[in-house]
């Protein structure tokens, strides 16, 4: 079924970046939205995705420190 909406072209530009960063579109985005709405979330399809966006991250050697980070100056 197609849908029309009516939105800002700032957000839907905005919406297009985050969707090309999670590697997909921003009409499979609206899908995947529709169908969590929807009470059809695949929980199999949630941990592809999860594995797809893990370890992409490059800290170059930095390691968490909780003193440093709650540092006051």
């Amino acid at each position: 079924m197609n849908l029309t909406l009516s939105v800002d072209e700032q957000l839907v530009a905005q919406a297009r970046k985050r969707a090309n960063a999670l590697g997909k579109s921003l009409n499979q985005l609206i899908r995947d939205y529709l169908q969590t709405l929807a009470g059809g979330d695949n929980p199999e399809r949630s941990i592809d995705e999860f594995r797809k966006l893990s370890g992409k991250g490059d800290s170059r050697g930095w390691r968490f420190n909780r003193d440093e980070i709650h540092e006051r100056s």
